[in-house]
C-alpha cells in the first residue's frame, strides 16, 4: 500500500508541475518557492499543537486547491501560483512519507510515525 500511495503522490506532484507550466511565470520561480510551505514548521517554536495547526494549513491540499480555483475564478495568476506551489509541495512531502501532523508532535502524522518502519 505504501508504494501505491507514493505513486499517487508522485502523480499529483506531476499535476502540480503541469499546472505551473500553464502559468506565466519562469521555472526558476517554481524551484525558488517549492520549499516555502515548510515555513509552517515555525509554529513548533511556540507549541506542538500550534505547530501542527500552522504546518497543516501550509500542507493541506484542500487549501491549495481552493486557492488555485479561486485564482482561476478571479483571474489572478498569483493565487493560482500559490495554490500550485502548495499542492505540489504537499504531494512531494507525502511521497516521502511526511503527512499532515497530529497534535502529539512533529514526527506523528496521518501517514504514521516519521522514521518508524511500517
Amino acid at each position: 500500500m505504501k508504494t501505491t500511495i507514493q505513486l499517487e503522490e508522485i502523480a499529483m506532484l506531476g499535476l502540480g508541475i503541469y499546472l505551473f507550466s500553464l502559468l506565466p511565470y519562469p521555472w526558476w520561480l517554481f524551484l525558488a518557492l517549492f520549499f516555502v510551505p515548510d515555513i509552517g514548521m515555525v509554529g513548533y517554536l511556540v507549541h506542538h499543537k500550534t505547530g501542527a495547526i500552522i504546518y497543516n494549513v501550509f500542507h493541506h491540499k484542500g487549501v491549495a486547491i481552493m486557492l488555485y480555483l479561486f485564482g482561476i475564478y478571479v483571474s489572478n495568476h498569483l493565487l493560482q501560483l500559490l495554490g500550485t506551489i502548495l499542492f505540489a509541495h504537499a504531494a512531494f512531502d507525502r511521497a516521502l512519507g511526511y503527512g499532515l501532523k497530529l497534535e502529539k508532535g512533529f514526527k506523528f502524522t496521518h501517514l504514521g510515525e516519521i522514521g518508524k518502519k511500517n
